[in-house]
């Protein structure tokens, strides 16, 4: 079921009026309502799944038990162990596992004959990435006694499979979300508000950017060896306004959607092109999956000891590149991540001893330009992500730095798309200090006023969204 869908236009709804009817003082019924929506959301893709999150769901609730029951720290780290490969061995299983199989056969060159590996025919469960990452970081933090593990069961279901960030995150900390569950929620209608202004304001980024860039890059990524080198660094630099407009949109309607039943999301996106350093793009894109990465891998790496260089450059260099990893199973991603975690390397190396401040540093490079600087490598490196293999990523690097004459660019320039683009990146950068542009809306303008704006919002995403697509963030 998607966001953008009409099928999730009458199950919100529904959800909503059964949630709400049940009365504010029932938790335990309002939690069941949420827990049954939350799984028939997750078993239309396919039922199947449904046994896969609970399995998960079950694993850690038990494991995080079990931690707390022991004194004895081998056991602790036995149980821990216990809930880390579980989340890890499913992960490699479904995502990992046929990619690392044909790479093996490919090194030692066993593709065929006797010692060929068979790959696995699985499907890749939606949002598997996600929670996995959700549940796992909770075994761990009650392991490091940062929370205390809660015995009630159904509100850690809950937690785990809440459907507007299930499928795609926000990547929430059990210290964030879950003791929202067991707290009272009361209808606000202010709350209520704010959640259908986001939700708007998400449904335009989704369908009225991110679908309509999507049309254009998917036609030149098609066929790269028919464009120039301004044709294909244009769908480049569209691709990376397609991936903000369709990930940031899915979390602004998730966050959105927990509003409407009295829960907070984390914020996941904070207008990333405006950042002035390649560090400061992943403070400011996929702010959730950067803090979980940030918490459970690189501090974990470097151990407290900042001063060690070395250590700190590795841990970056690793934290990245499993970043990357984590976004699919292929060289390209892989690569992706690598490549930043070198250009933030490079940021924080001194030219030298003399001078502190680094290549990338507002000391060397003017103010004005960081923020064209550093996108111009986002921009570049969005190839790695957006290509089907490392053949496609050297034909659009070699056409591009060619400089081949792009004769067709004028006709993919669409005037129209160009001027929506602009109303999103003007009101988000006037309204920046906002969690999303229509926020409060009503302290500014009087009512006529502010149904006009929803109108116009409404009539540019029935009339003007691009060709249909799927979130790009379903397939991680």
């Amino acid at each position: 079921m998607l966001f953008n869908s009409f099928s999730f236009g009458l199950f919100l709804p529904i959800t909503l009026f059964l949630y709400w009817a049940v009365g504010f003082k029932r938790i335990k019924a309002q939690n069941a309502i949420l827990l049954l929506a939350s799984y028939f959301f997750y078993g239309l893709w396919d039922w199947r799944f449904l046994l896969l999150i609970v399995a998960s769901s079950l694993v850690d609730y038990f494991a995080a038990l079990a931690i707390k029951s022991t004194e004895s720290n081998g056991k602790q780290k036995l149980f821990l162990y216990s809930s880390v490969l579980w989340n890890l061995g499913v992960l490699f299983l479904f995502k990992y596992y046929n990619f690392f199989i044909d790479e093996f056969a490919v090194l030692f060159n066993m593709q065929q004959g006797e010692y060929a590996f068979s790959t696995l025919n699985l499907i890749l469960p939606v949002g598997l990435s996600f929670y996995t990452f959700q549940t796992m970081s909770y075994s761990i933090d009650v392991y490091k006694k940062r929370i205390e593990p809660t015995r009630n069961l159904l509100n850690f279901l809950c937690f785990v499979s809440f459907f507007p960030q299930l499928v795609a995150g926000p990547i929430e900390k059990a210290s964030d979300l879950l003791p929202q569950f067991s707290k009272k929620r009361s209808f606000k209608t202010e709350e209520v508000k704010e959640g259908l202004r986001q939700i708007l304001w998400g449904l335009f980024k989704k369908m009225v950017i991110a679908d309509n860039a999507a049309y254009i890059v998917n036609m030149i990524y098609a066929s790269p060896e028919d464009y120039g080198s301004l044709s294909l660094l244009y769908a480049s630099l569209l691709f990376f306004i397609q991936i903000y407009g369709d990930f940031s949109g899915y979390s602004d309607i998730a966050i959105g959607s927990a509003k409407l039943f009295g829960f907070k999301l984390s914020k996941n996106f904070n207008i990333p092109y405006l950042a002035k350093s390649v560090t400061e793009f992943w403070q400011r894109w996929h702010i959730t999956l950067t803090r979980w990465f940030t918490d459970y891998v690189y501090f974990p790496i470097i151990q407290k000891n900042l001063r060690s260089n070395i250590r700190r450059n590795i841990a970056i260099f690793l934290t990245m590149a499993l970043i990357g990893l984590w976004h699919g199973a292929d060289w390209t991603f892989i690569i992706f991540g690598g490549f930043q975690g070198f250009l933030i390397i490079l940021e924080r190396t001194p030219l030298s001893k003399e001078r502190k401040s680094s290549l990338f540093h507002k000391s060397a490079i003017p103010k004005i330009l960081l923020p064209f600087f550093s996108f111009s490598f986002i921009t570049i490196s969005s190839i790695l992500f957006r290509s089907q293999n490392l053949s496609e990523v050297k034909i659009i690097l070699q056409r591009i730095f060619s400089f081949i004459p792009s004769e067709n660019l004028a006709s993919i320039i669409n005037k129209r798309f160009i001027f929506f683009l602009f109303i999103m990146i003007a009101l988000e950068v006037i309204t920046r200090i906002k969690d999303f542009p229509l926020t409060q809306i009503d302290k500014y303008v009087n009512r006529p006023t502010r149904w006009i704006i929803y109108y116009i919002f409404i009539f540019l995403i029935f009339r003007y969204a691009g060709p249909k697509e799927d979130f790009i963030y379903f397939q991680f």
